[in-house]
């Protein structure tokens, strides 16, 4: 028998009534497993919940750390409870149904943070995404404490191809600019970056914005430019219903952008969307970023540059429209994943046999963002990753499909070309950013030859 200590991470934005449940289907598994199991019988909210249950591990002798990825959460605790016990670390996330409604845990996407955070410090994990009720726990409980789930680092490799069919596009990228308005949430290493890295890497500057001064531009925005902002998606279903003056306060944050763009010349943003959209301006950004990103200038949200810079580089080799996601959700019995963000997809990836609706954010309750599922066709992911320290690009392809809309906000059910399991094991082994780029079509060659020119090494899916 062995002494495994649990935590188990949580954050009351979510659905906390079905996250406990979960946990309780986890915890009796756990318990019914023959180990002895210390800690994790209830959901920790915030540092404090989370360092006193650390704490208590501290004196134990524990032969496994296992937390438990029971909704979303930022990494920087998971961070710490790696750092302060002397014991080997797995994590386990839980799925959630597909049902067309909120993201209830989002549990996929703070593994995914975790599993980043994790390999930028060397650090080894094992981990798992499953289910508790359709899982044998005390087979997964013996995996983890003989490594047998052990993520093996990767790195890219080398690619070196003919990239004249990529230079003019390259060299259109040397000068330009983007605005990062606003700092990355705390324990989004994921968003991390330097300025000189970046414009030695592609020639792209950043210009680093205040928050207020996006506020403080949007309060100014006249009447008649929130009224031309809001005839450009005045075909969304509902959007007489949402809250008129929050939208307002939306649309203005497009016409802040437009304002801001037009002023510096700014190729595309990186933006800190929350919570300070919500609880300081009172509007979503999400759906100008949609806006923003249909004209061409793409953003990225929670002030992700380099997820910014994917953008520009798949727009500039592409000429269309891209749209910054997280992977949320990865089964294998389908065979399929889900791409998801808010609801800030360019409106032009909406499946054409749905009329695309005005929505509002699922935690934050506020307009204006777009929900919709995406169109079938040809997709490629994309992303200038630092992963494990080093830059690279990492590539998938696969196939969206017509299916119903997983989760509300704009979101895709996508079959990969590698399959489920490679596609996970790629990006727990790389420890990869939680943001890629989708674009529609198929774009590994080109963007193949787009590392070759810049230097990067590949990580393919």
């Amino acid at each position: 028998m062995s002494s495994i200590g649990v935590l188990a991470l949580g954050r009351p934005t979510f659905d906390v009534e079905f996250a406990q449940e979960l946990l309780g289907e986890a915890r009796e598994a756990l318990t019914a497993s023959g180990h002895e199991i210390i800690g994790g019988e209830t959901l920790l909210f915030d540092a404090d919940a989370t360092v006193s249950a650390l704490d208590m591990l501290k004196s134990r002798d524990l032969d496994l750390v296992l937390i438990l990825q029971v909704t979303f959460t930022d990494a920087s605790m998971t961070v710490r409870i790696a750092s302060e016990l002397n014991a080997p670390l797995a994590l386990w996330a839980f799925p959630e149904p597909r049902l067309g409604g909120r993201l209830r845990l989002n549990a996929f996407c703070g593994l995914n943070l975790a599993a980043h955070a994790l390999g930028l410090n060397d650090t080894a994990f094992s981990y798992a995404y499953s289910a508790p009720g359709e899982t044998d726990v005390k087979a997964l409980l013996d995996d983890f404490l003989s490594g047998n789930r052990q993520a093996s680092p990767r790195l890219g490799k080398e690619v070196t191809v003919d990239t004249s069919a990529v230079s003019v596009a390259i060299e259109r990228l040397k000068g330009k600019r983007i605005g990062r308005i606003g700092e990355r949430p705390d324990g989004f290493d994921t968003c991390r970056y330097n300025a000189n890295t970046v414009e030695h890497l592609t020639g792209v500057k950043i210009d680093e914005i205040e928050l207020d001064d996006l506020f403080q531009t949007a309060r100014t925005v006249p009447a008649e430019a929130i009224s031309a902002s809001r005839n450009m998606v005045s075909d969304l279903g509902g959007l007489a219903e949402v809250d008129q003056p929050q939208l307002d306060r939306s649309l203005a944050l497009h016409g802040a952008l437009q304002d801001m763009q037009k002023g510096k010349d700014y190729s595309a943003f990186a933006i800190r969307c929350w919570p300070e959209t919500f609880t300081e301006y009172g509007g979503a950004v999400c759906g100008p970023v949609g806006m923003m990103g249909e004209s061409r200038i793409p953003c990225a949200c929670e002030a992700d540059v380099y997820g910014a810079l994917t953008n520009l580089l798949v727009q500039e080799l592409t000429g269309l429209p891209p749209f910054l996601v997280d992977l949320v959700d990865l089964d294998e019995a389908s065979e399929t994943g889900v791409v998801w963000h808010c609801g800030q997809a360019p409106i032009s990836m909406c499946d054409p046999e749905f009329e695309p609706q005005a929505s509002i954010h699922s935690n934050r309750k506020m307009p204006l963002l777009f929900e919709f599922p995406l169109k079938p066709g040809r997709v490629t992911l994309a992303r200038i990753s630092q992963a494990r320290g080093k830059q690279s690009l990492f590539l998938a392809t696969g196939n969206m499909q017509t299916a119903p809309l997983a989760f509300s906000g704009t979101a895709g059910v996508m079959q990969f070309d590698a399959g489920i399991k490679k596609t996970l094991k790629a990006v727990m082994d790389a420890g990869l950013e939680h943001h890629t780029t989708l674009a529609y079509g198929d774009h590994a060659e080109t963007l193949t030859a787009a590392a070759s020119a810049l230097g990067l090494p590949v990580i393919m899916a």
